[in-house]
């Protein structure tokens, strides 16, 4: 069995991206219904009818992702949109979460295909046989199981597809139902604006201290939870002048685990981002794309396959939960900014002149005149030493910053369609 990429799609662009640099598949959200509802480019209906004749033009699939669990007013609203984007085009499958909405598509769309979503925290396989039974073809496996459970359920549910992530952002709750955003700042996470305090800095301070930043007193030598019943297991609790990151999960990469994912029966790894860049999408979809073709091959995936990876910003990695229960090493304690990697992104390619042998090139990042980039395309990376800037206005430049114009720098041949320019740090 040849495991599905999946990847994510936040909009047009990083929906090309993420084909030309590998992907069989991707998700994308609709606003209203799924949980990206902030960042996200397929706000109407054309763009999603956009995106899947795109997809089906390149023999790609398309899944549309409504995993909101729906209060009332959102129920009829659904019917209506699924409806009408129906008269536009079919999507391959929908990505739900909420009974009640799987039960709307089985009476009014029977012949849509559902994929259940990760948001209704499948961990086992009667969960799996009830998904079935309802109407289901495949069920997004909850972030919190092993490999080990995963082949459990592939035992009792061989006619089923399982889907697993393999890589992305991890919530610090059971695959994002946390109340915490909700209670701070009245954003429900599962209404698809999520303000992600879990990664937020907060403070430890005395039971008795009175109100104010000057009675703050900042924590000094190390200091450790432990639970009454679990002697010298200890659980640190790190400060800095900036505070401590109690809540704040590593990154999830699985890309080690993709040999034993496919043997336990996953057919589609699933990789989190529609909020990342492009340049992420793009990177991690190679990566995994040559891991998953390493893995085929019957070649062992190892730290040449990490190369891209570690080159994308991230908060640390961990392989969570698919080798077993996670220990503290899974929580970053440090910070809640994510690492930037590598490399600096600096900038996509949006053409090329060949008669004067230009690229005109969409600024992300500072690029200089003088240093040392790299143009990264679906096949590889090139050196790219950039001796010249031009501006938009045709002048000479030293440097020039991402989002303020294009830019065009000499180079000898056409880089391709979906190209990328990035810098060593």
């Amino acid at each position: 069995m040849r495991p599905e990429l999946l990847m994510p799609a936040g909009d047009m662009e990083k929906m090309k991206f993420a084909f030309a640099f590998g992907a069989d598949a991707v998700y994308l959200g609709i606003p209203k219904f799924s949980l990206r509802a902030r960042e996200n480019g397929f706000k109407d209906l054309a763009q999603v009818a956009e995106a899947v004749q795109y997809a089906h033009a390149l023999k790609k699939k398309i899944y549309v992702t409504a995993n909101i669990f729906a209060h009332n007013s959102k129920v009829g609203a659904f019917v209506k949109y699924v409806e009408d984007l129906l008269n536009l085009c079919k999507p391959d499958a929908w990505i739900i979460s909420d009974p009640g909405m799987i039960m709307q598509m089985r009476e009014h769309f029977p012949e849509e295909v559902i994929h259940v979503s990760v948001q209704a925290n499948t961990i086992n396989y009667a969960a799996v046989q009830f998904w079935q039974k309802s109407g289901a073809r495949r069920v997004i496996l909850s972030r919190e199981i092993s490999i080990h459970e995963m082949m459990e359920i592939r035992k009792h549910c061989p006619d089923m597809e399982l889907e697993s992530f393999v890589h992305g952002t991890v919530c610090m709750a059971y695959s994002g139902r946390c109340l915490i955003s909700n209670y701070l700042t009245h954003r429900d996470s599962n209404q698809g604006i999520c303000t992600n305090s879990c990664r937020w800095q907060y403070k430890v301070l005395t039971k008795d201290a009175p109100a104010g930043e000057k009675a703050y007193v900042p924590l000094k030598d190390n200091f450790y939870l432990n639970e009454a019943t679990r002697p010298g297991e200890y659980f640190p609790v790190d400060e800095d002048e900036n505070g401590t990151y109690l809540m704040n999960a590593k990154d999830l990469c699985g890309i080690l685990c993709l040999k034993d994912l496919r043997d336990a029966g996953i057919g589609s790894f699933k990789v989190e981002g529609r909020g990342k860049s492009v340049y992420y999408v793009a990177m991690i979809a190679r990566a995994y794309r040559q891991a998953i073709d390493a893995l085929m091959a019957g070649h062992t995936i190892g730290a040449e396959h990490m190369r891209d990876i570690l080159a994308t910003s991230s908060h640390g990695f961990t392989e969570g939960f698919l080798r077993g229960q996670p220990d503290h090493e899974a929580q970053r304690y440090d910070q809640g900014i994510a690492d930037p990697g590598e490399f600096c992104f600096s900038g996509i390619v949006r053409g090329y002149d060949a008669k004067e042998g230009w690229l005109t090139i969409e600024p992300r990042g500072v690029i200089k005149a003088g240093g040392q980039y790299e143009l990264c395309v679906p096949g590889g990376n090139t050196p790219f030493p950039v001796h010249k800037i031009m501006n938009a206005r045709g002048e000479p430049c030293l440097e020039i910053h991402g989002g303020l114009h294009l830019c065009r720098i000499p180079y000898g041949e056409d880089p391709g369609p979906c190209a990328l320019l990035r810098e060593k740090k």
